[in-house]
């Protein structure tokens, strides 16, 4: 049974902007982008927001730009407009791999990247690879707009520092130089269509054979997607071998903090989360000899 609700759709971002900031009085509203999640979990409880304010049909929120060494996407682009783009492969490889196991083709045609990052899910997939790239989010209100780095955005279990008039309109990272790589890896019970168990995603960049920026993100083991910064020092200014990397993993596994669940034991993800971090480093670095 689905929640009564109203539904508000604009034509063009500053309406929408307008239209959440008298809704935010009603302390009651949610934006709403594919609804892929959102709309399910007021059906499945029955209760939601008394305000929806739709986003997906404002043209200037949906693309992927590619311009002065940057890479901006907006918010409504779909995870099917990432695997369209041949563009993406070469400028966040790890974010194509998390958005070709995005659960099934149609939600991929619908969900979108905002919408994935704003549930606020620790098992959200397209944020571990964003997170490594580097990204940051752009927050608009009608009082004005702020870009702040993804890695802080979220400040516990699907919660984060939007404020309640904000909508986030657009997600953007630095261009990937040639000497790095990127990897993501995510974990189910089976390869298509299922909740992440764990996901794992590393970026690399090499300078004369010496880590420059190494970042591991890891999601489904902690109220939040998190970085493993403690196993990124591991490797930060060395020379990678096999026995850093292995250390690096070990100490990735000792950060993170998964529950007991019906999909995995907590012990089970840190095992997994070892083997995984040891594998796209291994990759990554290997790709880049």
């Amino acid at each position: 049974m689905y929640a009564n609700f109203d539904l508000l759709v604009p034509e063009m971002l500053d309406q929408a902007l307008g239209m959440i900031s008298k809704a935010k009085a009603a302390n009651d509203f949610a934006p709403l982008g594919g609804g892929t999640n959102l709309v399910v979990e007021m059906r499945a409880k029955g209760v939601g927001p008394a305000t929806l304010v739709s986003v997906g049909q404002i043209p200037s929120l949906r693309g992927i730009v590619i311009a002065d060494g940057t890479v901006t996407i907006g918010a409504s682009t779909t995870v099917s407009d990432i695997l369209r783009d041949p563009r993406m492969k070469k400028v966040a490889s790890a974010l194509v791999e998390s958005a070709d196991v995005f659960a099934g083709q149609m939600v991929r045609n619908t969900a979108t990247v905002a919408g994935n990052i704003g549930c606020g899910s620790p098992a959200a997939d397209l944020v571990p690879p964003l997170l490594v790239l580097g990204a940051r989010v752009t927050l608009r209100s009608e009082s004005g707009e702020r870009t702040v780095p993804l890695d802080g955005y979220f400040t516990g279990y699907k919660t984060s520092i939007r404020r309640p008039d904000e909508l986030l309109t657009a997600i953007s990272w630095p261009v990937p130089s040639a000497s790095s790589a990127s990897k993501f890896y995510k974990l189910g019970r089976r390869k298509g269509d299922a909740i992440t168990m764990v996901g794992v995603s590393v970026f690399v960049s090499l300078n004369k054979g010496v880590c420059e920026t190494v970042r591991i993100a890891l999601g489904a083991v902690g109220p939040c997607v998190m970085r493993a910064k403690k196993a990124e020092a591991v490797l930060q200014g060395q020379t990678p071998n096999a026995d850093l990397i292995a250390k690096a993993a070990l100490a990735a596994s000792s950060e993170s903090t998964p529950l007991d669940d019906i999909r995995a034991s907590g012990q089970y993800r840190k095992e997994q989360v070892q083997v995984l971090v040891q594998r796209l480093l291994t990759q990554s670095l290997e790709s880049l000899s």
